[in-house]
């Protein structure tokens, strides 16, 4: 069987908040068209540090970063966008004096010159998120936290990206939004193809949804592989 091809990857990367202090060292991870790859450790490893490099909020110290190939060093994230690469943080990043639509059409600035296709993006996210077609001209502040993130996660979205970064996704949602979230993650990666790349701290939920997996220890590799070879280490390692 053919393997997927490879949409980012990490190669030999070392990166930190400081120049001389690494919160990652030597990481290699790839991401493959179409899969759900799911990064897993302790608090404090360097997990939502690796997604921050590839989007560009950080510069590494050493190593490479490649989008289909190509490095993407030094580009900057809106330029990163473009190039259908797409982050979605831990902590929802709306604009909360905005309505709910408005933020969702700040998402289609690409190609903010074709209105009807920005609005066929927002009845997308609408079918995505019910719940969020009858509050669409509230202010978004007013919301609950989960339907903030589904705000976020929808806006996203508006870009057509081909490869998302997401770090912990249903971080503060009840179990029931949680499952949505993580549905709809699958769907993305299996029917629209989308490649992800994932941080997070839902083990068992993270397990279930992914393709591939890596732990990281210290900020550097300690495991990979399939998903499916990962349920002694789960509880071996974090459920026990």
């Amino acid at each position: 069987m053919t393997e997927p091809a490879t949409v980012l990857e990490m190669k030999n990367l070392s990166v930190g908040y400081y120049r001389d202090l690494n919160i990652l060292s030597d990481l290699d991870i790839k991401a493959r068209q179409g899969q759900i790859t799911t990064i897993l450790g302790a608090n404090g490893v360097g997990k939502s540090t690796a997604l921050k490099a590839a989007f560009g909020f950080l510069s590494p110290n050493q190593g490479d970063i490649l989008l289909g190939g190509e490095s993407i060093l030094g580009i900057p994230p809106h330029e990163k966008i473009l190039k259908g690469l797409a982050y979605i943080p831990q902590q929802p990043g709306v604009f909360k004096d905005m309505t709910v639509e408005e933020n969702l059409e700040l998402g289609g600035w690409t190609f903010r010159r074709d209105r009807k296709q920005v609005r066929q993006k927002v009845e997308a996210n609408y079918e995505r998120f019910p719940a969020l077609r009858d509050k669409r001209k509230q202010v978004t502040g007013e919301l609950s936290g989960g339907q903030q993130r589904m705000v976020e996660i929808g806006r996203t979205l508006m870009s057509e990206p081909k490869m998302l970064l997401v770090d912990e996704p249903t971080a503060g949602l009840s179990k029931m939004l949680a499952e949505e979230v993580y549905e709809m993650l699958t769907d993305l990666a299996k029917v629209d193809k989308l490649t992800i790349l994932l941080v997070d701290q839902e083990i068992r939920h993270a397990l279930k949804i992914a393709d591939y997996v890596y732990v990281l220890e210290l900020g550097r590799n300690k495991f990979e592989g399939p998903a499916d070879e990962f349920d002694d280490l789960e509880k071996a390692f974090w459920i026990a």
